[in-house]
């Protein structure tokens, strides 16, 4: 290969342009990387340890397996489109919803993201403050939650390219990676493993369809970022492979960690209970405050995910916006949320992430690898006026079948702020999770969005031609939407 493709580029200000395919470099060993690296983390350690005691370790094991092979499929189909015409996440709903109609998931991805991000900063400058008020008696949370801010805006700026195969490549993924076998060698070795992975589940909750929402809502989370990454994929092979490969094994991995940490050290489920957990089975020792300190470094990585993609999706809506302000200012909006964020209500939020994203993307699986067969004209995804334009840009047909979805994943197990639970409960009656616990919500919900979307095919307003894809170095003149 020539020194021009080994060559690091930091398209930070690439917007949602289509990559040309000379630009798309990334290895499916670089993707494997990201997306293991993007699965390892702080608050996923976290999730997994919600699952226990109220299932068993072998219950919650198969909960997690199960769970994130329906997930990462999801991510890895996303993953290829992105890659086929080298756009990212939210243009790939141009299509589908219209020009404009897209702007609807674009306005809930910024709001999750930032809301991530939120959560990753606090989660960070939490844990932080206490190792080092426990280990100096230096208490500052402040001072942590600026310098986290600080780097992980600084890793965005750098963009995806750079941060993959530079600093993940070369360090933070080993460094992560490595403290995490470590964790895992120390819990797989600690006094009476044999008992707890034997041990029976309380029966408290979650049971197993609520679990398994939770596994599967930690991959769907990242549904609405995976093509901003995947779109400097070399083949859409290479995307598949890479993201299914890394996620995949990153996510079972540190679920079960997770679960583990909870049974054999007493902690408690949230960040406190999981730094104590992980010090508790280093002994105490200086071992387990670097790694914890490992943990806080990799924990950066899915920060910059969350600002970078919310910085790509505001340009869906606002593209001439320059992404290095959408970048700072994101960074700045976060980090005063996170100022007075608390963890009481992150089971719900995962859950309401995928009440609203899995239907989501039932109708574009539908839509683009049934209807379209990975077909689209990629000149007129900013074309005024053009083929995906519909009535005023938007594809109107195309909410049926989302709000289908979001109203089966509800009445399955509404979700939410106590007045929407209970407006649900009085509308649609007892949860349907309540006759039969081991129902999910997130795989109906997708199969009702996606066959809704293929019923309502043959009532499209529009029927567009589907074009071959975009060629390299092609060029696209965007017009004002």
């Amino acid at each position: 290969m020539s020194r021009q493709g080994e060559r690091v580029e930091t398209p930070s200000d690439w917007g949602i342009d289509p990559v040309p395919r000379g630009r798309r470099i990334l290895s499916g060993v670089d993707l494997a990387i990201l997306w293991g690296d993007l699965g390892i983390g702080l608050l996923v350690l976290v999730t997994g340890a919600l699952l226990v005691p109220g299932l068993g370790f072998a219950a919650a094991f198969v909960a997690i397996v199960l769970g994130s092979i329906v997930g990462v499929g999801l991510l890895s189909l996303v993953a290829v489109a992105g890659a086929d015409h080298g756009i990212p996440t939210m243009v790939l709903f141009r299509p589908v919803l219209g020009l404009r109609g897209s702007w609807m998931p674009s306005t809930l991805n910024v709001l999750q993201l930032v809301g991530w991000t939120a959560v990753e900063l606090w989660a960070m400058s939490f844990v932080a403050d206490l190792i080092f008020d426990r280990v100096f008696g230096f208490s500052s949370r402040w001072l942590w939650l600026v310098s986290a801010s600080i780097i992980c805006i600084a890793l965005a700026l750098w963009g995806p390219i750079g941060v993959t195969r530079v600093w993940m490549k070369r360090f933070g993924a080993w460094v992560i990676g490595g403290i995490s076998l470590l964790v895992t060698v120390l819990a797989l070795t600690s006094e009476g493993i044999g008992d707890v992975l034997m041990s029976s589940g309380t029966g408290a909750w979650p049971t197993f369809g609520p679990a398994l929402d939770l596994v599967i809502a930690m991959p769907i989370s990242w549904l609405p970022l995976v093509a901003d990454y995947t779109r400097f994929a070399r083949t859409p092979r290479s995307a598949f492979v890479g993201t299914a490969t890394g996620y995949l094994i990153a996510n079972v991995w540190l679920y079960s960690l997770g679960a583990l940490i909870v049974l054999t050290s007493d902690a408690s489920p949230d960040p406190a209970g999981i730094a104590a957990g992980i010090l508790a089975l280093a002994g105490g020792s200086i071992a387990g405050v670097i790694f914890l300190v490992g943990l806080l470094v990799g924990e950066t990585d899915e920060a910059f995910a969350d600002i970078y993609s919310a910085s790509v999706t505001v340009q869906n809506v606002w593209p001439r916006i320059s992404q290095r302000v959408l970048t700072v200012g994101i960074g700045v909006v976060a980090t005063v949320l996170a100022a007075w964020l608390t963890m009481e209500r992150y089971e719900a939020f995962l859950f309401l992430i995928g009440s609203l994203f899995v239907p989501l993307f039932g109708i574009l699986a539908a839509d683009y690898f049934v209807l379209r067969r990975r077909r689209i004209d990629p000149a007129h995804l900013f074309e005024r006026r053009g083929p995906y334009w519909y009535r005023n840009g938007v594809r109107t047909i195309a909410l049926l079948p989302w709000v289908s979805g979001f109203v089966v994943y509800h009445w399955i197990a509404p979700t939410g702020p106590s007045w929407w639970t209970d407006a649900v409960s009085a509308v649609a009656g007892t949860p349907l999770s309540t006759s039969l616990p081991w129902l999910p919500a997130s795989v109906p919900s997708f199969v009702v969005a996606f066959l809704t979307t293929l019923l309502l095919s043959r009532r499209s307003e529009t029927r567009e031609p589907m074009g071959a894809g975009l060629s390299s170095g092609a060029s696209i003149e965007r017009g004002e939407v």
